[in-house]
């Protein structure tokens, strides 16, 4: 299954579309129009809608007026009848999702609400925001990294890929490694509309504090494919070991 947060007509997901039919039978399941930023949110407060936008090349593209995550479970609950996907991959997004961004990635909710139902799920973005974006540099390392995921017969992938803004030929491999520390800087600009009403926009700078030499942010800008194992388990065990031996609660 396919799945993306900018839209089911923006350009990378015709990309991973083309690139996931060379490894089997392809279903996409895509929000109607671009849910950038909206993380891991599911619709429980209005109707959710299915629209069957056509068959071509043999893959089946649907498209939905909810959130990415809502996207996997129409899917899952709908389309296949309660079956699940062999896999999920979702992209290619238009745009980081390394370090911190990706707590607020429809695109990684995606693949995370797969590994939720033990899906393997890799997630693909490039660093490019633009709807004329090239993806035809990076094609080879998605089809390595799905091929990769396949072969390895594991349950428990859930990868967060991302893709230096590079011409062909100048992406220097594949780097596994962590997240950065990094966080954005935010601000709220204050606007008055011509009723006088007040409103804001949420704007900001990213801020990567991290010196490692080992993280994701630190591979790209070295012009590396970052690969960041996620899990589901956001538990932080070496504080509950803390917190276990100190508070008598």
């Amino acid at each position: 299954m396919i799945v993306n947060d900018d839209g089911i007509f923006a350009p990378g997901i015709k990309f991973l579309t083309e690139a996931a039919r060379q490894f089997g039978e392809v279903l996409v399941v895509a929000p109607d129009a671009p849910r950038s930023g909206q993380s891991h949110a599911i619709t429980l407060t209005s109707p959710l809608r299915l629209q069957e936008a056509g068959v071509e090349d043999g893959v089946r593209r649907f498209s939905c007026n909810g959130t990415p995550a809502d996207c996997v479970k129409m899917a899952v609950k709908v389309i296949l009848q309660g079956e699940h996907p062999d896999y999920v991959f979702s992209g290619i997004n238009h745009g980081s999702n390394a370090a911190s961004n990706a707590i607020y990635s429809g695109t990684i909710a995606g693949i995370v609400e797969g590994a939720l139902s033990g899906v393997p799920s890799v997630g693909f973005s490039l660093l490019d925001h633009s709807l004329h974006a090239d993806f035809k540099p990076i094609m080879p390392y998605v089809e390595k990294i799905i091929k990769a995921c396949i072969e390895s017969g594991r349950k428990d992938i859930c990868w967060n890929v991302n893709f230096p803004r590079l011409p062909e030929g100048e992406i220097k491999g594949i780097k596994i490694c962590h997240a950065a520390e990094a966080v954005w800087k935010e601000d709220a600009w204050e606007r008055e509309d011509p009723t006088g009403r007040r409103y804001y926009w949420i704007t900001g700078e990213f801020e990567n504090t991290d010196p490692r030499n080992s993280t994701d942010l630190y591979y790209l800008e070295q012009g590396y494919v970052s690969l960041v194992p996620l899990k589901v388990d956001w538990t932080d065990y070496e504080e509950l070991g803390r917190l276990q031996k100190e508070l008598k609660l």
